[in-house]
């Protein structure tokens, strides 16, 4: 772990470094991203703007720290679709829990995901591709499984495993990041999720599921 400057930081400096973004993301979670000052987040952290700029050179870069981050957990959601079934019970199962675990990681980054969001709409490609990350790791098994089920006879062959992959992933996150707004629709939480499982397993499967 090093300074702006190339130094090698202390433990001391590690938990300094690591405060400040602490408070970057509760402040994330209560204030418009260009409304959060250099000056705003030393002081909730207990420290100076130049403590602040011995880390990170700007915001921004701190919260492309932060953004890394959650990119390298988001690895977890691989273990959603490891080693599962989509045949009978099992895969409304496996529909369910996909769902639920991308719901849930939504949920827990919601404030970091909306500036990502925002950066790689904009065409900053350093945020692009960490929400390419993020995706990738739901998107890649999903085309593996579509592709795995049409070698068996039980997925059309016209299929196009990779562009329904990604029309769910899309769809997943799209719907994750709106998760608040279904409320507005008179649509609880529990409602949305057996409902967006029941689109994924369709997606995948091409079948209703055995419930």
């Amino acid at each position: 772990m090093r300074t702006v400057d190339g130094r090698v930081a202390g433990r001391r400096g590690q938990a300094t470094r690591q405060k400040l973004l602490d408070c970057l993301s509760e402040m994330l979670s209560s204030s418009p991203y260009r409304d959060v000052k250099v000056i705003d987040v030393a002081r909730r952290a207990g420290t100076s703007p130049a403590t602040f700029y011995q880390y990170f050179p700007d915001v921004e870069g701190a919260v492309l720290e932060i953004a890394e981050q959650m990119a390298t957990e988001s690895a977890g959601l691989t273990e959603l679709l490891e080693g599962r079934t989509w045949a009978g019970k099992s895969g409304w199962q496996t529909a369910q829990e996909l769902v639920d675990g991308f719901l849930d990681f939504w949920r827990r980054n919601d404030a970091i995901l909306r500036v990502v969001d925002l950066g790689a709409a904009e065409g900053d490609k350093r945020f692009y591709k960490i929400r390419m990350r993020i995706l990738n790791t739901v998107n890649s098994s999903l085309a593996d499984s579509i592709a795995e089920l049409q070698t068996k006879g039980r997925v059309d062959k016209d299929v196009n495993p990779a562009a329904v992959a990604g029309s769910l992933v899309a769809m997943l996150a799209a719907v994750a990041a709106h998760q608040k707004g279904f409320t507005s629709w008179g649509v609880k939480q529990a409602e949305l999720k057996p409902n967006l499982a029941l689109l994924v397993h369709l997606g995948v499967t091409g079948k209703k599921p055995s419930k």
